[in-house]
């Protein structure tokens, strides 16, 4: 029987022996097991959802099955992973994926849309424990130097998500039924949780720890209302509307709350203090930025593909594929250049500039744009999205103590999740009043002459002409306007495709104009070079109230994944 040695994440920490490819694969299988998990379901569950409302109805609560999904992950990400700090990643990274199997499971047997939105949430609580804490697995095994090479694939499982998503979800709803896409998780979870169990190594503290329950109680009364907010804004509610405006300001009193709770809390769940580290504060900046602008601005791709160019796809992950392929390509490369020079202000600055020119190059479409033109933006594009993902995870992560490593991944992806929500919301609303306007404007005289408003009104939302069903219907009401009938509908049908044309690609303009914010903000990032072993470093923020380091009980044999090297640091 091998003998254990209890080990320390501290400096004066001893090699036990090097790393072990043996102990390394399951610990990364795990990982990109659950990350593939949280990921495929992300993209799989949209294509079944006509057929969900065709079955349990209730069609008013359509957005509340990805609403409440998101509400529930994006609030207990800095919490699962402060938690994972002090008690040791492995319990919570399993527990995730078993609550995660219980709301798919649960999902699948749903007899009621109000059932599902329940389900679904149970979902997302699973959801926010799985990814921050499979990338802070990865910072835990791997020394910054390192980690590149293997987040670089991790990252790459979303975009294989994003493509192959879609696709099963589509043929298992056709065939199975849409049950199915929520089942589908239990074999995929099923061979997670049995590898996590087995892969990832046990890890115990010894010292007493102190919850923050009052920062996570507070932090979850800031986030949600604000989230609503910003979800139903626009489409819901008006911006000024009461609902909104309240939600807000009770949000911004509650932030207030919160930040006054950390600054006292003997170990916060996300430290103010942290901010004071340029690189946490750029990276998390940039990352916020870069989501809110690319990431809302790309949700309206597909609206654009099959509403202005005409193009008919299956779903919307179809028409992405070439976008995923260059998000892929570049997160995988990126961190394999950042791995073997150990730098990466250089990557970020060229992939913030790719990006920019690839909404840059969006914005310049119209509705004569080829196919060409538009798989050409979507791979420029993807080269710039993919590589900021991984990168900015490992800067942050390299920047502090191995103590802190979950609170600062999970901080980053509660960044990015929050700057995703607030671009999206905003963009769809400033697209939607963008198309309106232009639409009005376009309209021929002898459409606005002859054809009553109440008909045209119903063509002011884009999005019901990519319904076939109501294309016919309305194709089938101009038949009423005689001979001249067929001329006015594919003048309005033109209008719609201007309009159309002009509202998205304006928004890629702002979201342009995110990614060059985002650029000039992460100039002045601070590139400290990569540490070659796990040790902390005199230069690794060391914020007050951080946790002690963890004990890890491990066989020789295993020691060596996560024992610190001798080698002297970078610094």
């Amino acid at each position: 029987m091998a003998k254990k040695k209890a080990l320390t994440a501290d400096a004066s920490a001893e090699v036990v022996e090097p790393v072990n490819i043996r102990v390394i694969i399951p610990v990364v299988a795990s990982v990109m097991l659950g990350i593939l998990l949280a990921a495929l379901d992300q993209t799989i569950v949209g294509t079944a959802m006509p057929k969900v409302v065709a079955d349990l109805g209730g069609l008013s609560h359509y957005a509340w099955v990805f609403t409440a999904y998101m509400l529930a992950s994006t609030v207990t990400v800095p919490i699962y992973g402060k938690l994972s700090d002090i008690y040791g990643r492995r319990g919570f990274f399993i527990g995730g994926m078993v609550l995660f199997l219980v709301g798919s499971a649960l999902s699948g047997m749903s007899q009621s849309m109000d059932q599902l939105i329940i389900f679904r949430s149970i979902q997302g609580l699973g959801a926010g424990a799985m990814m921050p804490i499979a990338f802070a697995i990865i910072g835990d095994v791997f020394p910054p130097s390192e980690r590149g090479k293997w987040q670089g694939l991790t990252s790459g499982v979303f975009g294989l998500a994003s493509i192959v998503g879609p696709t099963l979800g589509g043929w298992l709803t056709d065939n199975l039924g849409w049950r199915w896409v929520f089942y589908v998780n239990m074999p995929v979870g099923a061979i997670a949780i049995a590898t996590a169990i087995f892969g990832l190594p046990k890890i115990k503290s010894s010292h007493s720890h102190t919850v923050d329950y009052y920062g996570a109680t507070t932090l979850i009364a800031a986030t949600v209302p604000m989230l609503l907010a910003f979800s139903w804004a626009g489409d819901k509610y008006a911006w000024g509307s009461p609902q909104i405006v309240s939600m807000l300001l009770f949000s911004i009193v509650m932030i207030g709350v919160f930040l006054m709770i950390e600054l006292r809390a003997a170990e916060p769940i996300i430290s103010p203090r942290l901010f004071k580290d340029r690189t946490f504060a750029v990276s998390n900046v940039a990352s916020f930025l870069i989501a809110g602008g690319m990431f809302g601005a790309i949700m309206y791709l597909p609206l654009y593909v099959q509403g202005v160019m005409g193009e008919s796809a299956t779903n919307s992950g179809a028409i992405l594929t070439p976008m995923m392929l260059g998000f892929m390509v570049s997160s995988i490369v990126g961190g394999q250049i950042m791995s073997r020079t150990g730098r990466y202000k250089g990557i970020l600055l060229v992939s913030l500039v790719i990006g920019s020119v690839g909404m840059f190059l969006f914005s310049q479409m119209g509705v004569d744009t080829s196919n060409g033109a538009l798989i050409r933006n979507m791979i420029i594009t993807g080269l710039g999205i993919g590589a900021t993902m991984s990168v900015f995870t490992i800067v942050v992560q390299n920047a502090f103590s191995v103590r802190q490593l979950g609170e600062v991944t999970a901080s980053l992806q509660f960044f990015r999740n929050i700057g995703g929500t607030i671009g999206v919301a905003i963009l769809g609303s400033l697209m939607n009043s963008q198309f309106r306007s232009e639409f009005n404007a376009k309209l021929p005289a002898d459409v606005t002459n002859t054809v009553p408003k109440e008909q045209l009104s119903a063509l002011n939302n884009p999005q019901l002409i990519l319904s076939p069903d109501v294309v016919a219907q309305v194709k089938q009401s101009f038949a009423a306007f005689g001979a001249q009938g067929d001329q006015l509908y594919n003048q309005v049908i033109m209008t719609v495709r201007d309009a159309l044309s002009v509202a998205i690609t304006d928004l890629f303009i702002i979201g342009m104009v995110f990614m060059l914010l985002s650029l000039a903000v992460t100039v002045f990032l601070k590139e400290i070079p990569l540490r070659k072993s796990l040790t902390d470093h005199a230069g690794a923020a060391m914020m007050e109230g951080a946790p002690p380091a963890v004990e890890v009980n491990l066989t020789e044999e295993t020691a060596g994944t996560l024992a610190p090297s001798r080698e002297p640091t970078a610094d």
